[in-house]
């Protein structure tokens, strides 16, 4: 199993190119990699010309043909109220031609400031534009509460983002994002479902009624082989009651990397949350053939220690990481939801009420309630009317046990036989793959025509 870093676990930010889509195609002679529209001078000059937008740094990093840039767009902290001031939110543009179509993406979290190219941006050969959500990173509005960290008011950001660039990028405009990006990208096309030209969406969860986890727990029970999922059951068990030995290695890393669990509570209670995410996280990120890597009734303590730190990623409950995800817990419990975990093989082991619950991750100054409404007005919009939708998902991620199921016009679910979080159109069966591309073409070329694709794509 891959050893997973910070962002890996609770992110799907940085979608992997895949093979055979790295090398970028050649840029027609209209569209030189230099001009903000043809005729109209260098593209530098002209972000610094969009109203509110800072340009804070070309970055020299980018592949031939791209240029990245760091840019800071002024939005308002409440959409509905200008006397709420303003906060100024990360971007990152890869900048090809200002004539190419242009991919909205976000992780729905942190931006990631390499250059890295979501795969509907490498399939159409686009410029690319990625939104950091608000509350995170460095777009944060002034304060320390989190009552404008809503759907709604991200939706918004999102919305001024494809005024303000439309002025220089004209053209077809396609969103995209993955995990929790994949699910703002969705919630961004309820509230303004003409933005972009069409959306494509990798493991996006849909948490409809947070009070009926059933659909996750009876995945969790079911998914992989019977063999396998005891083999994750039964290494829970001998870590929680190995609990004493257990805990007093993550307290001796915590004081080694001077790092504290005051948000979560203590060692021990970040320990027991591991503990039981570890079910979730060890699907949602493996495969069937990670079931021999589980330690078995022989594995010492080390080699526990060592499976449950690369499998549930133990430094994100200290206080470094977990502060820095407290917007995310937040959502989660107060209005994307989360599902649960069977705990029964543990109950009687575990010493900690609310289990993985979001108010765990979240000071209790900060007050939350949940707003029983916000998922079920998605899940009615994307089943009635989202248009142009198309989702891909892994059979065996559990973060889709409950997914996306469009009904609108031109839309569709695509599943990868045995796939993960970590999914790509790249990774559907030869008849799959090629609808979804037909599809990603066909919104591009309802704007630009064939000659597009055979001039730029060669196809």
């Amino acid at each position: 199993m891959r050893v997973w870093t910070r962002r890996r676990l609770l992110t799907s930010a940085a979608t992997a190119v895949p093979a055979g889509l790295a090398a970028t195609t050649a840029l027609p002679a209209r569209a030189a990699a230099g001009a903000a529209r043809p005729g109209t001078g260098d593209i530098a000059d002209a972000l610094r010309a969009l109203p509110g937008l800072r340009l804070i740094e070309e970055r020299q990093d980018a592949e031939p043909g791209y240029r990245h840039f760091v840019l800071g767009l002024r939005q308002p902290v409440d959409h509905r109220n200008p006397a709420a001031g303003t906060f100024e939110q990360r971007l990152t543009l890869l900048h090809s031609a200002a004539d190419r179509p242009m991919v909205l993406t976000t992780t729905g979290y942190h931006a990631v400031v390499s250059p890295w190219r979501s795969e509907p941006a490498i399939l159409l050969g686009a410029n690319q534009l990625q939104v950091e959500h608000r509350y995170f990173g460095t777009s944060r509005p002034a304060g320390t509460g989190y009552t404008h960290l809503t759907i709604r008011q991200a939706a918004d950001d999102h919305h001024r983002v494809v005024r303000h660039f439309r002025r220089l990028y004209p053209g077809a405009w396609i969103s995209t994002g993955s995990s929790k990006g994949g699910m703002a990208t969705v919630y961004h096309r309820r509230f303004h479902p003409q933005d972009v030209d069409g959306t494509v969406v990798y493991s996006a969860p849909n948490n409809v009624d947070d009070r009926d986890d059933s659909a996750h727990l009876r995945f969790l029970e079911t998914v992989g082989t019977p063999a396998g999922r005891e083999a994750v059951k039964s290494a829970q068990r001998r870590l929680l009651l190995d609990r004493a030995g257990m805990v007093a290695r993550y307290e001796a890393w915590a004081a080694t990397n001077n790092d504290t669990f005051r948000i979560i509570g203590s060692a021990d209670q970040a320990f027991e949350i591991a503990v039981l995410r570890v079910l979730f996280m060890f699907w949602q990120r493996g495969s069937a053939a990670d079931v021999a890597t589980i330690p078995g009734p022989d594995a010492t303590a080390d080699e526990l220690y060592t499976w449950l730190d690369d499998t549930a990623g133990l430094p994100l409950y200290a206080d470094t990481a977990a502060r820095r995800y407290i917007p995310y817990w937040y959502q989660i419990g107060t209005q994307l939801g989360y599902g649960d975990v069977p705990t029964d093989h543990v109950a009687d082991l575990m010493r900690h009420s609310g289990g993985i619950e979001a108010r765990n991750f979240v000071p209790r100054d900060i007050p939350m309630a949940f707003d029983t409404a916000a998922m079920p007005d998605i899940d009615r919009w994307v089943r009635r009317r989202g248009s142009r939708l198309l989702f891909v998902n892994g059979t065996q991620d559990p973060s889709v046990a409950e997914h996306f199921d469009p009904g609108g016009s031109d839309s569709r679910v695509l599943w990868v036989p045995g796939g993960n979080h970590n999914i790509e159109i790249a990774n559907l069966s030869p008849a799959d793959r090629a609808s979804a591309e037909e599809a990603l073409f066909r919104w591009v070329r309802q704007e630009y025509g064939q000659e597009y694709f055979t001039q730029t794509l060669g196809t």
